[in-house]
């Protein structure tokens, strides 16, 4: 299916010579002179390697139709990370490089949504936010308010992140997987 370059988003599958790649990052640039461009960062899907390009705003790109359905983390291997379909129980292995960062934020039977073409894994998406338990944190100052200063804490999955001052070992809190950052305590 052919689109203009302005209408591609993070994530989106596009084939280019014969090869596809997974969009990292879409921008559109309008420069006060000149022509609109989008800028786009790929990765190649059948070798990992990334590559940047830059199309006029209104060019013509291939755009692929990926299948997404949801898949339950099992476990991690040397081979990969392991997923099963819980409606038919096919399993399928997914790439380190594929999983990327959102690996740490992995849990045994999370649910998360895997984009495939063609019975190939191309991108994970993880569940906007995850709990985890703090494991090393500072101890409250007395006198430190809560309004606006953070402390440093590490959780149970090794991730450095900024807490409230009202937090402590052992608490369980949500993060937002994207960028790692507190959000809320649990409720749990």
């Amino acid at each position: 299916m052919r689109v203009i370059a302005s209408s591609i988003r993070k994530g989106n599958v596009i084939e280019q010579d014969g090869k596809l790649y997974v969009v990292l990052s879409a921008e559109n640039i309008h420069p006060g002179k000149g022509t609109p461009v989008s800028q786009i960062e790929m990765r190649r899907i059948s070798d990992g390697v990334k590559i940047s390009e830059r199309y006029k705003t209104t060019d013509q790109v291939e755009k692929v139709t990926i299948e997404e359905r949801n898949y339950t983390f099992l476990y991690e291997d040397g081979d990969g990370f392991h997923f099963m379909n819980p409606e038919t129980y096919d399993q399928v292995q997914v790439p380190k490089d594929i999983v990327g960062n959102s690996a740490v934020y992995l849990q045994e039977n999370m649910t998360v949504k895997l984009s495939m073409h063609d019975a190939t894994p191309v991108t994970i998406a993880l569940p906007q936010r995850v709990t985890l338990e703090v494991v090393d944190t500072e101890p409250v100052t007395k006198g430190q308010t809560a309004s606006s200063s953070y402390k440093p804490a590490v959780l149970s999955n090794g991730v450095r992140t900024a807490v409230p001052p009202h937090i402590t070992v052992g608490t369980r809190i949500v993060v937002m997987t994207e960028d790692g950052s507190y959000s809320e305590r649990a409720k749990d």
